[in-house]
């Protein structure tokens, strides 16, 4: 089984009813899910200096690694996700 990272981007204050899709969305991945975690801030480096990130609609903030077994089945799984912006699927690769 191959490990996927989606990342999840774009923010806005959640309510009710959204808390309750990511919490039925959690739910339906908790058998492929290898890891999970959320932001509270950030800042870019760049050669021009260092900004704090503004937590607004492009802003990542979290990610999960799944297990699926293609590229195809982990964007059919980011799909059923109740992203605010976007949702981007990496497959990560062993370094080892």
């Amino acid at each position: 089984m191959k490990q996927f990272m989606l990342m999840h981007f774009g923010f806005e204050q959640p309510t009710a009813e959204i808390m309750d899709a990511w919490k039925t969305w959690f739910g339906s991945i908790a058998d492929r899910q290898v890891g999970q975690n959320g932001f509270s801030s950030g800042r870019e480096i760049t050669s021009s200096g260092t900004e704090d990130l503004p937590w607004g609609p492009d802003c990542i903030t979290g990610y999960n690694i799944i297990e699926a077994e293609s590229m195809d089945e982990a964007e059919e799984i980011a799909k059923a996700c109740p992203f605010i912006k976007s949702i981007r699927v990496y497959e990560i690769r062993s370094m080892g």
